[in-house]
């Protein structure tokens, strides 16, 4: 079950705000060096050699008294806002992506400002940034975030039309063209798709010869 504040806070449903999360996320690392806290996007870039995956922890101790300084609360308030914070992060990663958000295979570097202050955690981690190894996105790399961003946000545009893109699969094979593929339940919602699809700045053409398309029933 998607995670309930997320409906509650943005007034949509999760999957068109899983969408348009994923969508900013592959735009931002198409335009280059910059910093994305979360958000899956450990996830969501995994195969990008570009990026580089930090996790940062630190003994519940030391996450309770900086909360309770920078806050100004209680231990025991403190306590409940890091345990509330920590499930819903649970709660979303393994609904969304289907992954612990503390697993450390999704990672490149741990590191735990605890030991070593968070001043010279953020100079490490700028100074492994810079490491030839991590080398910037070459064309290949960013065209294929351009499209995954696209691809993205067309799902999400589908599921506020009210379009199951359930059975449907959605690819950007080259720039311009969509092509959707999978088993459509509703007839009717053929000609929209392709409307909708074409709405999208960047989308010329949409492809739907292997799409599959349920024939209506009749109560």
């Amino acid at each position: 079950k998607a995670p309930g504040w997320f409906d509650r806070l943005l007034g949509e449903p999760f999957d068109v705000f899983a969408n348009l999360m994923s969508s900013v996320i592959y735009e931002a690392a198409r335009r280059g060096e910059g910093v994305i806290i979360g958000h899956g996007s450990q996830v969501l870039l995994k195969d990008f050699s570009c990026a580089m995956h930090v996790l940062v922890v630190s003994t519940e101790e030391h996450r309770i008294k900086n909360i309770m300084t920078q806050m100004g609360i209680s231990r025991e308030a403190a306590g409940k806002i890091i345990q509330k914070s920590d499930n819903e992060n649970m709660g979303f990663y393994r609904y969304a992506f289907q992954k612990d958000w503390d697993d450390p295979d999704m990672y490149d570097v741990c590191i735990n400002p605890g030991k070593i202050g968070i001043e010279r955690t953020a100079q490490t981690i700028i100074e492994m940034a810079q490491y030839p190894e991590l080398k910037a996105c070459n064309i290949y790399a960013v065209d294929a975030l351009d499209r995954f961003s696209k691809t993205k946000r067309i799902e999400a545009a589908l599921i506020e039309q009210g379009v199951n893109v359930k059975g449907l699969r959605l690819e950007m094979p080259e720039k311009g063209l969509v092509q959707i593929s999978g088993i459509l339940d509703n007839p009717m919602d053929k000609d929209s798709i392709a409307e909708i699809i074409k709405q999208t700045p960047g989308v010329e053409r949409v492809d739907m010869d292997t799409l599959m398309v349920l024939p209506a029933s009749y109560d």
